[in-house]
């Protein structure tokens, strides 16, 4: 057993390992050829890269014995107690509580607060995000239940963000297109998959490659709708006075002390843990009180979830020590030798590594293979949503440098979205719309914003808050296209065999 425990480790190990091998060669190359120096802090580099390489090891492994059991589990005793109030009460409280303390949306939140002068409240905006995905995931339930097509309801979402995005202030805009990128955090992630193929596998009828995926493309939908609606109430019917001056909020991750004692290790990880411990008490909630029975194999399950916390708390504490100190410096460094083809050239490289690398983006791409009996290749799957990201980040970029506005590149976008939807396998279209949530997690979101706000701000005549934000939302829309051609294509080769 023991024996068994350690070989099992060493792999994921070893799975961790390869998956962080393109960022260590992304950022090595441009550090050393291009910028051409080595970083000063190179030692506390390589230790946080160790880090984040075991951290994403436990992190999968807890997913796998902790998190989707029991999301599955409580989406099988919801359909046998077929109450649909008390279901969509669960989904609506699951989106809520996992979004409100997503550290990603808490740094972009309060960097907003700051860059806006204020008149963009911190804690309002996260509330805004919050109330559309608990909101996100019961209509995605509901969808399970009714059995729509999900590009029905996805299609429809799209055309109401371009007309609201009409009526929306210009400087809320980005913020908001980027806000459905930052709500599907790393934990959230596999616990609503895991409750939307939990259902689907529990109603007769339902098939979980085609039902089961889709929530999380809701959740990332819903809060581009709600932050313009936002935008629009804050910047005509309020005052700056009235709005709330916070601009005197520092952002953690900027201002972190480098200095790592055994206090500061303990706080971080309470903190992480902080961010847990909301949905533990839904799931407590609605298991013990609602569905009146305990939760299967508990031990198994409580160490899954510690193992997620641990392994969540060492792969933001290596990102911290690694990867985000050289990220921005390669940012910044590239933004002031004015070479505009090499900031492409990074952001797509970036973009890609960070991508295959995403713990939340390898949890579904897992889960895919699996309930689709290897139909869906799961390596295969996530180049598909690298090679988008990659794509969306440099046009990003190049959005940017020109000054050109967000909402005609998103909403070109979303019309080739539509197009190739009726066009791609019915199979691949959930997922294709779920990898667009996934896509901006963990290790993406804060090199992405750092790089678009870092090229803002450097820039002459574009403004940080109008034009720094936005690479999120171009780095969670390309990639429904790169998965549904790749839908495309490995029907095509099939029939050919065939």
């Amino acid at each position: 057993m023991f024996l068994n425990g350690i070989h099992i480790f060493l792999s994921d190990i070893k799975n961790s390992t390869k998956d962080m091998l393109p960022i260590i060669a992304v950022v090595a190359f441009f550090q050393i050829v291009v910028i051409g120096k080595m970083p000063e802090n190179l030692i506390s580099i390589i230790i946080g890269i160790c880090i984040i390489i075991f951290g994403l090891a436990i992190f999968i492994r807890g997913l796998e014995i902790g998190i989707f059991p029991v999301g599955e589990n409580l989406a099988n005793d919801f359909a046998k107690k077929g109450s649909l109030f008390w279901l969509l009460l669960f989904a609506f409280f699951i989106g809520f509580s996992t979004t409100i303390a997503e550290p990603a949306l808490i740094a972009i939140a309060d960097k907003a607060s700051i860059i806006s002068g204020g008149r963009i409240d911190s804690f309002f905006l996260r509330l805004s995000v919050a109330f559309s995905v608990g909101f996100a995931i019961s209509l995605g339930v509901f969808r399970i239940l009714l059995g729509h097509p999900l590009h029905y309801y996805i299609i429809t979402g799209y055309i109401i963000v371009v007309i609201t995005t009409f009526f929306a202030p210009i400087q809320i805009i980005g913020l908001a297109y980027d806000s459905g990128g930052v709500t599907t955090s790393t934990v959230t992630v596999p616990l609503v998959a895991a409750l939307g193929i939990g259902l689907a596998s529990s109603i007769k009828g339902r098939n979980p490659a085609i039902d089961g995926f889709g929530l999380i493309a809701f959740a990332s939908l819903t809060p581009m709708i709600f932050v313009q609606i936002y935008g629009i109430i804050v910047y005509n019917f309020f005052d700056i006075e009235t709005t709330g001056k916070i601009a005197t909020k520092v952002i953690a991750a900027v201002t972190k002390d480098s200095q790592f004692t055994f206090l500061k290790i303990l706080i971080d990880f309470l903190y992480v843990a902080k961010d847990i411990i909301p949905i533990l008490l839904v799931i407590g909630f609605f298991q013990y009180l609602i569905i009146k029975k305990p939760i299967p194999h508990l031990p198994k399950v409580s160490s899954g979830i510690l193992l997620v916390t641990i392994g969540l708390y060492a792969f933001i504490l290596g990102l911290q020590l690694g990867l985000f100190p050289i990220g921005e410096n390669i940012a910044l460094s590239l933004t002031n030798m004015k070479n505009v083809q090499l900031i492409y050239i990074f952001g797509f490289l970036i973009g890609f590594s960070t991508t295959m690398a995403e713990p939340a983006l390898i949890a579904i791409a897992s889960k895919a293979n699996e309930i689709s009996e290897g139909n869906i290749n799961s390596l295969i799957l996530r180049i598909s949503v690298a090679i988008g990201v990659a794509f969306g980040i440099s046009l990003g970029a190049y959005r940017i440098v020109h000054g050109d506005p967000i909402h005609y590149y998103i909403i070109a976008g979303y019309i080739l979205v539509i197009i190739i939807t009726y066009f791609a396998p019915k199979y691949i279209i959930p997922i294709a719309y779920d990898s667009g949530g996934v896509t901006t997690s963990t290790v993406t979101v804060p090199l992405v914003a750092a790089l678009g706000l870092g090229l803002a701000g450097n820039i002459e005549g574009r403004s940080p808050l109008i034009d720094g934000f936005g690479l999120i939302a171009f780095a969670s829309l390309f990639p429904m296209i790169t998965v549904m051609g790749y839908g495309i294509l490995a029907t095509q080769i099939s029939k050919r065999r065939k």
